[in-house]
């Protein structure tokens, strides 16, 4: 607790991925107060053609900021 999943589009190497997703952590770590040892991140590439199909997976309720806003 908590997990953090971040879709992109493809192209960016495993260690680009590794990167932002050590800094994810160590913020989300930092503003919640939490050990890092309790906050997971994953990341995901969504190829651009399924992108819009791949966001309705998301309820409108738990997405706290929309693409494009």
């Amino acid at each position: 607790m908590p997990h953090v999943l971040i879709s992109m589009f493809p192209g960016r190497s495993r260690e680009v991925k590794a990167d932002l997703a050590v800094k994810v952590q160590e913020f989300l770590s930092q503003e919640l107060a939490l050990d890092k040892k309790v906050v997971s991140v994953s990341i995901e590439d969504i190829p651009m053609e399924d992108w819009a199909h791949s966001m309705e997976r998301f309820p409108s309720d738990t997405m706290y900021v929309e693409p494009g806003v």
